[in-house]
């Protein structure tokens, strides 16, 4: 099976979110299973042309019409001696060549660029491949173009689209479909929606088969609450909707191997290494060294969907229970500004910081007893997964793949991982909160078997990986 994968973003390379994660980790692992080859396509950013560890080499260069222009393309390929899994990368420094890797006047034109210059690249270094995988609306013109323009020259190949947030669609106004996009008028109803082209619908429209990165989220987004205005087009396109659950790097992250850690541990010696953890965590914050007390942590960004209306509503009644509070992340400035308020009165008790630093949020997960995800909605998450990994319990909102990784204690079997509540309110994830700290403080046998099985529950990409080449397989054989 030979795949192309395609994303705006990949670690180690470039990450800026989950999809970051995923489009690192997925293609490596795909590339391990018996029969497949696979080639990522990604953006040459600046970032990534001036990283001295990053080292490439020049394949070919040549031009590609985005309508009316001629657009130079460069592919630049890594340097590895995985024989299995290349990574190319698409350069023009008029698109990439900027600090800045979204959010952009021409974010729409760029990635438009970028979707059609991968098909061009195929033609230009004789790349068949079975199946396309494409990622959230920075590629989702692939099966638009392919269709469009390239079914000639690179024959019938398989598109997968992957949503991995249904909220950001990709939009722009009505001439951009001939202006840049250089489509034909029949293509109108296909990239039109309420009154805007939206490069999502016309990839749903138009792919082989359509995922999410959970099941729940899956059925989740063919209704109005969760799909942000495409819950029509999804229902009508559910006959190739279905939902793999995201994994995560399990040597990346691993408590046992992690430097930022100031003590590593593994199952056996999980209590210890924790305490160990949160102690330094403790220090390095300013918050009081008690080892009995429970902290709660939070990696997040500090934006409506991630729940931080109800952190925000509740932070100060937080304040009064035997707790530590720690948040790291960065967002909307109406969260930063009510929570810095609160943090500031409360220095004993609530840590937080505004920024993104990678160690301290591995120590975070490593020293926190309760993981609190309050997601409003949540297509896969991964910090959960993570948590779950070093041994922190989560306390999660039952939306999206929060519902499909976190199963709720037991206290009669001593089955599950950590604690749910069913409403996005502030009274149901208080109590879902009270039950988590009632064990943690008053049953410390069964609080280790939570730790023991979260630690135990598989979060590596093997299982879905092997899902994604089953489905690629059914698209090719049909």
């Amino acid at each position: 099976m030979k795949i192309v994968f395609t994303a705006s973003e990949a670690a180690p390379f470039l990450k800026t979110g989950g999809l970051g994660d995923v489009a690192g980790a997925l293609p490596e692992v795909l590339s391990k299973i018996k029969g497949n080859e696979v080639c990522v396509f990604l953006p040459y950013y600046k970032k990534i042309k001036q990283n001295p560890e990053i080292e490439t080499e020049f394949v070919k260069s040549f031009a590609v019409n985005l309508s009316w222009r001629a657009q130079h393309v460069g592919v630049f390929k890594l340097k590895s001696r995985k024989k299995k899994l290349k990574v190319y990368f698409i350069d023009n420094e008029y698109y990439f060549g900027r600090d800045s890797i979204y959010g952009d006047g021409d974010d729409g034109e760029r990635f438009a660029y970028f979707s059609k210059a991968i098909l061009e690249s195929l033609v230009e270094l004789n790349i068949r491949p079975d199946v396309i995988h494409l990622n959230d609306w920075q590629t989702a013109l692939v099966p638009i173009f392919l269709n469009t323009f390239y079914l000639e020259a690179l024959g019938n190949i398989k598109t997968v689209f992957t949503i991995h947030n249904i909220e950001y669609q990709g939009k722009a106004d009505p001439y951009f479909l001939c202006d840049t996009l250089g489509l034909p008028e029949e293509r109108t109803d296909t990239m039109i929606f309420d009154g805007c082209v939206n490069f999502m619908k016309g990839a749903i429209l138009t792919c082989d088969a359509l995922t999410t990165v959970s099941k729940t989220y899956a059925n989740e987004i063919r209704y109005p609450y969760f799909a942000h205005g495409l819950s029509q087009v999804i229902e009508e396109h559910a006959f190739k909707l279905s939902g793999i659950v995201n994994g995560i790097n399990t040597e990346v992250y691993d408590p046992n191997s992690d430097k930022a850690l100031c003590a590593n541990y593994s199952l056996q010696t999980a209590q210890k290494g924790k305490a160990e953890n949160k102690r330094a965590l403790q220090r390095r914050l300013g918050l009081p060294e008690r080892e009995d007390v429970a902290v709660i942590g939070m990696v997040t960004r500090l934006v409506s969907h991630k729940g931080l209306d109800l952190i925000c509503a509740v932070a100060e009644e937080l304040m009064h229970w035997d707790i530590q509070l720690v948040i790291v992340g960065t967002g909307d400035a109406v969260y930063e500004n009510r929570l810095r308020a609160v943090a500031q009165r409360n220095p004993d008790k609530f840590s937080l910081n505004l920024c993104f630093d990678s160690a301290l949020a591995s120590q975070i997960y490593a020293s926190s007893d309760i993981y609190l995800m309050p997601s409003k909605s949540e297509p896969c998450g991964l910090s959960q997964l993570i948590a779950m990994r070093y041994g922190t319990i989560p306390v999660v909102n039952a939306t999206g793949g929060l519902k499909d990784t976190v199963i709720p204690y037991d206290e009669t079997t001593g089955e599950g991982v950590g604690f749910t509540f069913q409403s996005f309110n502030c009274d149901d994830m208080l109590d879902a909160l009270r039950r988590a700290l009632s064990v943690y403080g008053g049953d410390k046998e069964g609080w280790q078997k939570i730790v023991k099985n979260a630690m135990l529950r598989s979060s590596s990409w093997d299982e879905s990986a092997k899902e994604y080449t089953k489905l690629y397989n059914d698209l090719v054989i049909k």
